[in-house]
């Protein structure tokens, strides 16, 4: 999978991260650069509108998680360069590893001692800032007096506020709309050289699936004379595998979205149809017989084996992205059909796109007017682009027709790792909007315009998926119980009923015993959760 979807695996960048103590030194605006920021404290020095933000420079502390040693080159962005020059609004950047992050945010929010903005959804979670409300500032004020470019945008694209509302109906943290997202997420990927060798068709149902599995099994594909392929194979049983019975899940919450209605689907028809198909692949060899007992890094070696390509089928955001020196057996092929002859894909119909907590201002920061318009120069198009690839100039071309295309990255260096190094990528607030999206051309061979294609393969069929709602503290003190003995078991017994069958058998004594374990109080949280999250406008 692509970065953009699982950013913890990316190629980590070699750039040493900031040092020091995230304790000390974390003091708001006015710590030690309290000489700068007097000045913004009087109203003929603060600018509602226009550049400069502030007549006199002011200094804000900025605080960013970075994973591994990413490090902060990306504060040489010259777009970033160029917004503190015009905005006279200074960045001391401290941008802090993954590696150590976990331990000093336990410290920073128990000392309670916090920079003036926290930039960047991977820093602090929905729970870290419910459960720290007092910290941080509503921004429902901020936004409606000093940021009209987001709140243009939220106006033009009502998902941002809705993403953005805690339960207690305030906006606390900002959000993004990311540039040029597909609307689906993995897909099915096969081998086309296996496929062509056996003089078969690409699949194009459930049962096709099954014949093609079975013919990659047993006729020796790869041609090695060996009986080595795995037709099938994921760390676990990936819920993609599950797609064309109507299932899809994008969050890993065994949630899903029907008739406008929350549904645990563990539970459904469906699921228990799915899991007896899978049986059935597992029992004749087509599923890996290590499907639920390896690990990803197991998954990654058979899916680049070195002697031959022994993998026949999977799901994935693109080929390129685990098969290694195989990829260009391997080709993305439409959503498969289901048992209702229908076709499900996952992901979300406004696209893969949304986040919140990509910026909050702290309460320790004692001039958030200045924050407020300084965090608003990032929602227009071009300053978003800028801060998701890299700046004009450097990363992007900004052609004579209005139209934008991404320069290519340095020798040595894959485009993806070089916007990670060159600009904000995941993180941070951006906005572009959907009508100037036709403006940014993209490679059709690579990256994020590769998966532009392939996503017209299946983007009709994506279903709507539960979405990313925000829960209470008195939720999130309930919640991790009631998910983790419910999941455990979820997944322990999936693996049982696919390697050993009984599903018919034991399907009514596993749904009486999820509700004896609280599945009716999750399902409340939830759907309040849910609720509160439409009701948003």
């Amino acid at each position: 999978m692509g970065k953009l979807l699982n950013r913890k695996s990316g190629k980590m960048l070699s750039a040493v991260v900031l040092a020091g103590s995230l304790v000390l030194g974390l003091a708001g605006c006015g710590g030690s650069n309290s000489a700068n920021n007097t000045a913004a404290s009087t109203s003929d020095n603060f600018n509602k509108e226009g550049l400069p933000i502030v007549n006199e420079p002011v200094t804000l502390k900025v605080l960013t998680m970075r994973w591994g040693s990413m490090g902060d080159t990306f504060t040489q962005n010259q777009w970033l360069k160029d917004l503190e020059k015009n905005s006279n609004v200074k960045i001391e950047w401290q941008v802090v590893s993954s590696n150590d992050w976990s331990e000093q945010k336990s410290i920073m929010l128990a000392s309670g001692t916090l920079p003036d903005i926290i930039l960047g959804d991977q820093t602090f979670s929905d729970s870290d800032i419910v459960n720290n409300l007092s910290y941080f500032r509503p921004l429902d004020d901020y936004i409606d007096q000093y940021m009209p470019n987001l709140k243009a945008a939220m106006a033009e694209t009502p998902e941002l506020k809705k993403i953005s509302t805690f339960p207690d109906g305030k906006i606390y943290s900002l959000p993004t709309r990311l540039p040029s997202r597909p609307k689906t997420k993995n897909q099915p990927v096969i081998n086309k050289t296996w496929l062509d060798k056996l003089g078969l068709q690409v699949p194009d149902n459930t049962d096709d699936l099954y014949n093609v599995l079975k013919a990659f099994k047993t006729q020796d594909p790869n041609g090695n004379g060996k009986a080595d392929e795995i037709p099938y194979t994921e760390t676990g049983l990936g819920m993609d595998f599950l797609n064309p019975f109507g299932i899809t899940d994008i969050n890993a919450n065994n949630m899903m979205v029907k008739d406008g209605k929350p549904v645990y689907y563990p539970i459904s028809d469906e699921y228990k149809e799915a899991l007896k198909y899978a049986n059935k692949l597992y029992s004749e060899g087509l599923l890996d017989k290590e499907l639920f007992t390896q690990d990803a890094s197991m998954t990654s070696a058979k899916q680049q084996n070195a002697d031959a390509p022994i993998v026949g089928f999977t799901n994935q955001w693109t080929p390129d992205a685990v098969f290694g020196k195989w990829s260009d057996q391997y080709v993305t092929i439409p959503p498969i059909a289901g048992p209702d002859g229908k076709r499900y894909a996952p992901g979300d119909p406004n696209g893969m796109s949304y986040n919140r907590n990509e910026l909050l201002i702290t309460t320790s920061c004692k001039y958030p007017e200045v924050a407020a318009r300084w965090a608003d120069q990032f929602y227009t198009n071009e300053a978003s682009i800028q801060n998701f690839w890299g700046a004009i100039g450097t990363v992007i071309q900004k052609n004579d027709d209005g139209t934008f295309s991404l320069m290519d990255p340095p020798a040595g260096t894959s485009a993806d790792a070089w916007y990670w190094d060159q600009s904000l990528r995941d993180f941070g607030p951006k906005y572009v909007s959907p009508s100037f999206e036709q403006n940014i051309k993209l490679s059709e061979k690579t990256g994020d315009g590769l998966k532009l294609q392939l996503d017209k393969l299946g983007n009709e069929y994506v279903t709507t998926p539960f979405p990313n709602v925000m829960y209470t503290a008195d939720e999130f003190k309930e919640l991790p119980t009631l998910t983790t003995d419910i999941d455990t078991y979820v997944a322990t017994t999936r693996a049982v009923w696919v390697t050993k069958g009984g599903i018919d058998e034991g399907w009514d004594a596993y749904v009486k015993k999820l509700n004896d374990m609280g599945l009716e109080q999750l399902m409340k949280i939830r759907t309040d959760a849910y609720d509160r999250y439409m009701s948003v406008k």
